[in-house]
């Protein structure tokens, strides 16, 4: 892990694209809360797939590629996002995941983006050995309303940084931008699934994902409900790592969601039955629906899991004519 590399910095040359050609992406550029910039990608402007895969590319900091490609993998869902690389645990952990619990009253939501690495604010930082240093603190929320003033406080309390100097990327789940940069997190899901099982984390060398982008919807639930059902059933991840085969062959058993319990049900539908409570579900169904591991010290390959094309063309609601 090369940890001189700055999320924030290579990031910087992305965020200024999204502004400068804001028409061309049908996103919003406005002053926010303190003189922060809001960049609406959802909310007020429309937002575009290409918005979407860009802001996916912020997420991760610059250090991932993230290419939307037509396919043969789903009949129904041809148009599918492919995410690459080469340092898994900076752009996946230190920047994509969505872990910063920015909240006041009735305004919640957890940050992702390379700002994550410089407020280091979560637990999941202790198991990272990466602190990013950068002037500008950018942020991707999956939200349909502009925080607060107390919200870009505490990012600019806690990032030690002038409100002038954030950049809040709102991205609600409703929106074509929103399940684009959501869906792109396929090969993060099986990065902190992997974190959780224990794997180590300096053995995970290059990551590769694809998932199929499915309908916005402008139900909230219903939205959430495919974005995450496009990863549980129809994620697919490769990842190449060093270890022993048998620590290899265990984690690829575990890995997908087809190691939980909960699995086989669209999320909209297992969240109702949970009653809305989103940690009373298995954490094991969290996952790609399908991985390979492949051991850079045997050569071997592990897969395990499988890809639901009808528990997804039930979830994305097709209908056969």
């Amino acid at each position: 892990m090369d940890t001189t590399l700055s999320v924030s910095n290579l990031a910087k040359e992305l965020v200024n694209k999204l502004i400068n050609d804001s028409k061309k992406f049908n996103v919003l550029i406005k002053k926010g809360p303190l003189d922060c910039t809001i960049i609406d990608a959802g909310i007020e402007a429309p937002g575009t797939k290409e918005a979407g895969k860009l802001i996916a590319e912020i997420c991760m900091g610059g250090l991932g590629k993230i290419n939307l490609l037509n396919t043969n993998t789903f009949p129904n869902w041809p148009l599918e996002t492919k995410v690459e690389s080469n340092h898994p645990v900076i752009s996946c952990l230190a920047s994509q995941y969505a872990g910063w619990n920015l909240s006041h009253e009735k305004f919640y939501a957890l940050a992702s983006g390379p700002g994550r690495a410089i407020a280091r604010r979560e637990e999941l930082f202790k198991h990272i050995n990466y602190k990013d240093n950068f002037e500008f603190i950018y942020l991707v929320m999956e939200v349909d309303k502009t925080p607060p003033k107390e919200i870009i406080e505490k990012i600019s309390h806690d990032c030690k940084t002038n409100a002038k100097n954030i950049f809040l990327i709102l991205t609600p789940t409703q929106s074509i931008s929103g399940v684009i940069q959501v869906v792109s997190r396929v090969s993060e899901v099986g990065l902190h699934k992997l974190h959780t099982l224990k794997f180590p984390l300096e053995n995970v060398k290059e990551v590769s994902g694809s998932a199929p982008i499915p309908p916005v919807s402008k139900d909230f639930i219903t939205s959430m409900g495919r974005t995450n059902d496009a990863i549980l059933y129809g994620g697919n991840v490769e990842l190449k790592v060093t270890g022993t085969d048998e620590e290899i062959n265990n984690l690829a058993k575990n890995l997908p969601s087809t190691s939980s319990k909960d699995y086989g049900k669209p999320f909209a539908e297992i969240f109702k039955n949970y009653n809305g409570d989103f940690y009373a579900i298995d954490p094991n169904l969290f996952s790609p629906g399908k991985v390979s591991i492949t051991s850079l010290d045997s050569g071997k390959t592990f897969t395990e899991g499988k890809l639901n094309n009808d528990l997804l063309d039930k979830s994305f609601v097709y209908e056969k004519k």
